[in-house]
C-alpha cells in the first residue's frame, strides 16, 4: 500500500540508492547483521525523514532486519519521487511526493501512523507530535522512537519537561557520531551544494550572513570562508557569539548585517529571524535561504506582503520586487535549502547518522519495557562502534591504551 507520484520512476530511484550504498560501508555492514539476526521481525516502523536515496537505503536496511516499513518524508520539497517509487517497488509502504501541499504532507504523515507503529523514526518531531495528539489511542503499541535533528530534540525536551512524552525517544541527533559530523560537515557542504547549484553565482568576495552558530551554523560559516566569502555571524547566545569571534568571523546584530549582506542563511531552529525590518534595509539583489528545519526562519510571508511583484527569477528561486525597485530573492521558498534545492548531506556523512539510527532502533527493541518514557541518550557503545567502523572504512588505525595506562587514568 503506497501513495506516490509514479511507480514507473523506480529505475532512476534505484540507481540513486545503488550509488549511495557503495559509499555507506557502515550501514552495509549493519545490513548484513540485520539480515542474519532479524531484530525487527514482527515490528512495524513508521519513518518520517527527508525521502531521498540515503534515507531509502536506511529503510531497506531496516526492512532487511524484518521490519514492516511505513515511510514518508519530513519536508514538502525534499521527497524525490523516483526514490519513493524505488522503495514502493521493493514492497515498502511509501506515502509522499515532491512539492506536496501542507494538507497532502499531513495526510502522508497520518498514513504512516495509522498502521499502529511499534518504532517511530522522526526528523523534526512531526510524527511524534501527531502520535501524541491525533493518534494518542495508538501509543500503547509504541516501544519507542528515534529523533534525527536538533529541532526535533528541542520539541522532545519541552515534552519531557512537562511530562507529556509517553514513550522513550532516543536522541540520535545528540550522538557524537551524528552532530559532530552530520551537523557540521554534512550541513556545511550540502547547504553550499544547494546554493551554488541553484544560483550559479560566485561566493568569493561576497558578504555572507549566517544566522546561528550552533554546529550546523559552524559548518556553513566554515565552508563560506573556504569559498572566499567575508562571513558575518548573528547570534543570540553570548558563548556561541564569542566562539564565532574567536573563529575569526564578524559578529553583529541582524539589523546591522541586513544592509551589508549579499547572501543570508538562517540556521537557528527559531522563527522570524529575518523579517520586515531586515528586508527594508537589504541591498537590491540580496539572496535569502534557510538551513533550519522549518520554513519560518525567513519570513517569506512578510516579504511577499511588502512586494509589489513576485516572479520566478530562476528555477527554485522567487524574486520579490519592492516598491522602491529593490529585488530580494528567496531560494526554495525558505524551506531547507540543502534538501529542497539539493540532494542533502553526502552519503559518507549519512552513513554515520543512519548507522546510529539503525542501531538505536535495535537498542529500543532489545530494551523494550526497560527505558523511561522520556528522552534517552544514545549508548556510548553505539557511538564508539560507529566511530571504529568509520575509521576502519577510511583505512585509519589508532593507538590502544595499555593496562598500565588504563590504571594510570583510573579506567
Amino acid at each position: 500500500m503506497s501513495e506516490i507520484r509514479d511507480i514507473n520512476l523506480w529505475e532512476s530511484g534505484k540507481r540513486k540508492i545503488d550509488w549511495v550504498k557503495q559509499h555507506m560501508p557502515i550501514l552495509s555492514s549493519i545490513e548484513k547483521d540485520f539480515i542474519e539476526e532479524k531484530p525487527f521481525q514482527g515490528i512495524k516502523i513508521a519513518l518520517s525523514v527527508h525521502l531521498e536515496a540515503k534515507t531509502a537505503y536506511l529503510c531497506l536496511v531496516l526492512a532487511g532486519g524484518g521490519a514492516e516499513m511505513y515511510v514518508t518524508g519530513s519536508n514538502t520539497l525534499s521527497t524525490q519521487d523516483d526514490v519513493a517509487a524505488a522503495l514502493a517497488k521493493e514492497g515498502l509502504n511509501v506515502f509522499g511526493w515532491h512539492n506536496a501541499s501542507e494538507e497532502e504532507y499531513e495526510r502522508h504523515l497520518c498514513s504512516v501512523l495509522e498502521c499502529g507503529p511499534n518504532i517511530i523514526i522522526d526528523d523534526g518531531g512531526d510524527l511524534t507530535h501527531l502520535m501524541h495528539t491525533k493518534y494518542a489511542h495508538l501509543i500503547d503499541n509504541v516501544i519507542g522512537g528515534c529523533e534525527e535533528t536538533t529541532t526535533g530534540i528541542n520539541r522532545l525536551i519541552r515534552m519531557a519537561q512537562t511530562d507529556t512524552l509517553k514513550y522513550p525517544m532516543v536522541m540520535v541527533n545528540n550522538a557524537n557520531c551524528k552532530y559532530l559530523f552530520d551537523n557540521r560537515y554534512g550541513t556545511g557542504q550540502s547547504v553550499w551544494d544547494g546554493i551554488n547549484t541553484t544560483t550559479n553565482l560566485i561566493v568569493a568576495g561576497k558578504n555572507v550572513v549566517v544566522a546561528g552558530y550552533g554546529w550546523c551554523g559552524k559548518g556553513v560559516a566554515m565552508r563560506a570562508k573556504g569559498l572566499g566569502a567575508s562571513v558575518i555571524v548573528t547570534e543570540v547566545e553570548p558563548v556561541k557569539a564569542l566562539e564565532a569571534v574567536m573563529d575569526g568571523f564578524k559578529v553583529m546584530k541582524m539589523e546591522d548585517a541586513a544592509p551589508i549582506g549579499d547572501l543570508f542563511i538562517t540556521v537557528t531552529g527559531c522563527k522570524d529571524v529575518i523579517t520586515t525590518s531586515h528586508f527594508e534595509k537589504m541591498k537590491d539583489g540580496a539572496v535569502c535561504c534557510n538551513a533550519g528545519h522549518f520554513d519560518c526562519e525567513v519570513s517569506v510571508t512578510e516579504l511577499a506582503g511588502m512586494a509589489v511583484e513576485s516572479f520566478e527569477a530562476r528555477n527554485n528561486i522567487i524574486g520579490y520586487k519592492l516598491a522602491d525597485g529593490r529585488r530580494i530573492y528567496v531560494i526554495a521558498e525558505g524551506k531547507l535549502v540543502n534538501l529542497a534545492a539539493g540532494d542533502g548531506h553526502p552519503a559518507e556523512i549519512m552513513d554515520m547518522s543512519f548507522a546510529i539510527q539503525a542501531l538505536s532502533a535495535r537498542y529500543l527493541v532489545k530494551s523494550r519495557g526497560k527505558l523511561p518514557a522520556s528522552i534517552v541518550i544514545v549508548p556510548e557503545e553505539i557511538d564508539n562502534y560507529v566511530a571504529v567502523k568509520k575509521l576502519k572504512s577510511m583505512g585509519v588505525e589508532i593507538d590502544v591504551l595499555s593496562a598500565e595506562q588504563k590504571a594510570y587514568l583510573g579506567l
